[in-house]
């Protein structure tokens, strides 16, 4: 370490930019663990900055001179700096050492080096990549790799240890190069931040990774217990085959946001509102404690099934962010909040159509009787094929009579003929096993309370166990298929459309080109896709089955024309505003339907108002269905639908075309749902001026 008389001025890289991916650094103390995560926050910064990659310059003031430090200090600093890298779920590519860049005179000054005198030399990383570890391409893997088989090498370890100079008064900086590695596999704290910020002499090498403290088979006795080997996961993989799309529906006040909030947090909540307002977005839905948008919040596993704590151990008021929960889970649970008030009833019946859910909770208040809304909730999830579990909220304090009463209204409409499901209690995990596999006709049923937190592990336990139903991961060969759920403009980036990848794959870069559409007139927007993200991970790939943000390069003009319910297509596209649908009109529903019948219609991510401009009879008496019920022919009305008959009706949108596909499944309402389709054909093609 210097004088502190000495002045800083020998200038040896540029001055520090405050955005980018290169970082300076004096000196890295041991400090606190807050500190330490400050630091680490600042390190995810700049490799979101460098995509994946950042570089910091250690021994070097924010001007950019040399801060004049010893060996010991900057080799202290580097690995501080790569235990914080690895708790990232990263690795030091390069790490070089460079002396007599600056040196004394004979009268004690710090002048320049010689050029010719610099030395540089690469030291190995303080841990060592294993040739088991998974990485997102080959290349990557091959890369590292041999990087550092180089750097951890004997002879370039004897090499940089015979010319390197230890001694104070040796002025030394530290080049790094950190690269993050999309997997689950590298040990997230071989030095945790808090060991690493109480022991100052703490070794890398006193906590060895998980996989490595299992015993050996050399006849020696060990108390060590054999670790589970983990499953290797990326990231893409996790958040595409692993990740199970869950619905939260129910009536207004059955607690979905509280208990949504309470199952991310891993905490429980206050009786007052405290899990809700984590998750809510709007300052209204806060105060009125009613949701009326619909929202995802992501909940993660490891392999044993223990959930991801949602809140951060050292910020607790924090939550963790999407990228840090994908990061560190085995198996995803996105939830879906949806609004349970009537008036924001097709606000729910788009969440339901677009959202792609694997399972539907339907959340029922134990101290009220299941309402109508319930009701419609339940026939809107099996009107789309969807497995529904039962969860009874506010158990706690809830009189007998009163549970008893709702739980029997429950088990009569899981009964009905509309939703034809057997009611199953789950009282423990031997009767979650029990059910898995049978949720097409079992209703599994849960009691719950978010405040004393009775059922919670339970419920948890059920989620960690439903397998994958919808296999979006099959239809990587198809052509690529995006649907736009929600649209932004971002400073800086430009258009941003957020949205399920439904078919196929897309590597985004500046040679990417795509169609955005249709616009009013059907035709389609030539852009291209510039960047992706991914749970707010930047990625350069995307697949089918994740949702994700795309960026495109569009104009100001083009970028009005944007909207919700567009799709994007790499090849093809094609609009229209007639299709075919085979439809079967709801029972209980009071509704005629006859020619010029406008309903407004939900296909996926599409909604608008469509009228019925023929209809044809399919056979109604193999239904077995009483003479009321048939279609009626009128001379002057002509075909008359009335509830529980079946027909193919040809719609026409009655605004601007939409890119639809035959086998598409269909909802139509006037108010209430009235009825459920699968498109047959498309009988007329918009021509497209791309």
């Amino acid at each position: 370490m210097i004088s502190p008389s000495v002045k800083r001025s020998i200038s040896v890289v540029p001055p520090e930019n405050q955005s980018g991916d290169v970082e300076y650094k004096r000196h890295v103390h041991h400090s606190s663990v807050t500190r330490l995560r400050s630091l680490a926050t600042q390190m995810s910064y700049r490799l979101d900055e460098g995509n994946g990659s950042c570089v910091y310059q250690i021994g070097v003031e924010d001007d950019g001179c040399h801060s004049l430090m010893d060996y010991e200090a900057v080799a202290e600093s580097a690995r501080i700096l790569e235990c914080i890298a690895r708790s990232l779920n990263a690795v030091v590519l390069e790490r070089r050492m460079i002396q007599n860049e600056v040196v004394k005179d004979s009268e004690g000054s710090v002048v320049k080096g010689d050029i010719e005198g610099i030395t540089t030399v690469e030291e190995p990383s303080v841990f060592e990549l294993k040739k088991d570890m998974p990485f997102e391409h080959e290349e990557e893997e091959e890369a590292l790799l041999a990087k550092s088989h180089h750097q951890n090498g004997k002879a370039n370890e004897d090499d940089y240890s015979v010319r390197l100079q230890k001694e104070p008064g040796y002025f030394t900086r530290c080049e790094i190069t950190i690269q993050r590695v999309e997997t689950h596999l590298l040990d997230p704290s071989p030095i945790s931040l808090s060991e690493l910020a109480a022991d100052p002499n703490a070794s890398v090498t006193c906590k060895p990774p998980a996989e490595a403290t299992s015993p050996s088979n050399n006849g020696g006795t060990t108390n060590s217990t054999p670790q589970p080997k983990k499953e290797t996961t990326t990231i893409s993989e996790t958040l595409s085959s692993r990740n199970i799309r869950v619905a939260v529906v129910g009536n207004v006040d059955a607690g979905k946001s509280t208990i949504i909030g309470t199952l991310t947090t891993s905490s429980l909540d206050d009786g007052r509102g405290k899990s809700r307002t984590s998750i809510m977005r709007h300052r209204h839905e806060i105060e009125s404690g009613r949701t009326s948008t619909a929202t995802t919040h992501l909940m993660g596993f490891r392999s044993t099934g223990e959930p991801i704590t949602g809140k951060d151990q050292v910020r607790a008021n924090k939550r963790k962010s999407e990228d840090e929960i994908a990061r560190e889970s085995y198996r995803i649970v996105t939830l879906m909040d949806l609004a349970g008030h009537e008036k924001y009833l097709k606000t729910t019946i788009h969440g339901v159509s677009s959202g792609m859910s694997d399972y539907a909770l339907i959340l029922v208040n134990s101290r009220h009787p299941p309402t109508h809304m319930t009701q419609h909730h339940l026939n809107l999830c099996c009107s789309f094929g969807i497995p529904v579990i039962v969860v009874f909220t506010k158990i706690d304090g809830c009189p007998e009579h009163a549970f008893k009463t709702s739980k029997e209204e429950v088990m009569k409409l899981l009964r009905s003929p509309e939703v034809g499901k057997k009611p199953f209690a789950v009282r423990n995990e031997q009767d979650v096993s029990t059910c898995m596999g049978k949720l097409h006709t079992l209703a599994p049923m849960i009691e719950t309370s978010c405040v004393t937190g009775k059922g919670i592990d339970l419920l948890q336990k059920m989620l960690f166990s439903l397998p994958k139903r919808r296999r979006h991961e099959n239809k990587a060969n198809r052509p690529f298929e995006f649907l736009v759920e929600d649209i932004f403009n971002v400073p800086g980036v430009g258009a941003v459309v957020s949205g399920f990848v439904n078919a196929g794959e897309l590597s985004v870069g500046a040679s990417c080109h795509v169609y955005v559409g249709p616009t009013d007139d059907g035709g389609f927007m030539k852009t291209v896709a510039k960047s992706a993200h991914i749970a707010r991970i930047n990625t350069s790939h995307i697949t089918s089955g994740q949702s994700a943000c795309l960026a495109f390069s569009l104009n100001k003009e083009l970028r009005k024309k944007l909207r919700r319910g567009m799709v994007v297509l790499k090849d093809s596209p094609s609009s229209t505003r007639e299709f075919d649908a085979e439809i079967c009109v709801l029972k209980g529903e009071g509704t005629t339907i006859r020619r010029s019948y406008q309903a407004y219609v939900h296909i996926l991510n599409v909604r608008q108002s469509a009228f019925a401009r023929n209809i044809e009879i399919v056979n109604h008496n193999a239904l077995g269905l009483p003479p009321s019920h048939s279609a009626a022919r009128d001379d002057e009305t002509g075909i008359v639908l009335r509830p529980g008959s079946r027909a193919k009706v040809r719609f026409e949108f009655a605004q601007r075309p939409e890119y639809i596909r035959p086998g598409m499944r269909m909802l139509f309402r006037d108010g209430r749902v009235r009825g459920v389709g699968i498109i047959t054909a498309i009988p007329k093609v918009q021509p497209v001026t791309a």
